[in-house]
């Protein structure tokens, strides 16, 4: 199983609409930045992701799962970009903040750190550990 991080604008509102769509999933869309877009040809059915709100909010809100592998953005006429479908597992019991997640020296490797702009990005087993952990504990 892989493990990554996705991110939106809470303004988007694409967590609540990920949540409502259930169980068949929502396609994660309008990525254009080609590393984003190849970590995305990387993703396995059933692989887990952080979900991310970027810009005010800076961090993490929960966990989504890919139930779908890549396909062709229809949206995107040069043909480069891809989507992927993902369906809520589960909203963390307090948000994992980038401040938090700086601030710990055993997750000074991850791309949040040192490509905070990426849209997607890939989260090693340990570094998951921790923020999950991080995520759950009261």
């Amino acid at each position: 199983m892989g493990y990554w991080l996705i991110k939106s604008e809470p303004s988007k509102k694409m967590w609540s609409t990920i949540q409502k769509k259930g169980a068949k999933g929502y396609f994660w869309k309008r990525v254009r930045n080609y590393q984003a877009r190849n970590y995305m040809k990387q993703m396995k059915k059933g692989d887990q992701c952080f979900f991310y709100h970027s810009v005010d909010e800076k961090q993490i809100v929960g966990v989504v799962e890919v139930t779908k592998e890549y396909y062709p953005d229809e949206t995107d006429d040069s043909g480069r970009f891809v989507l992927v479908n993902v369906k809520t597992k589960k909203k963390l019991k307090q948000p994992v903040t980038l401040k938090e997640i700086k601030s710990n020296p055993s997750l000074s490797n991850l791309a949040l750190v040192k490509q905070s702009r990426l849209s997607v990005m890939p989260v090693d087993q340990k570094s998951w550990k921790i923020i999950y952990k991080s995520g759950e504990s009261n």
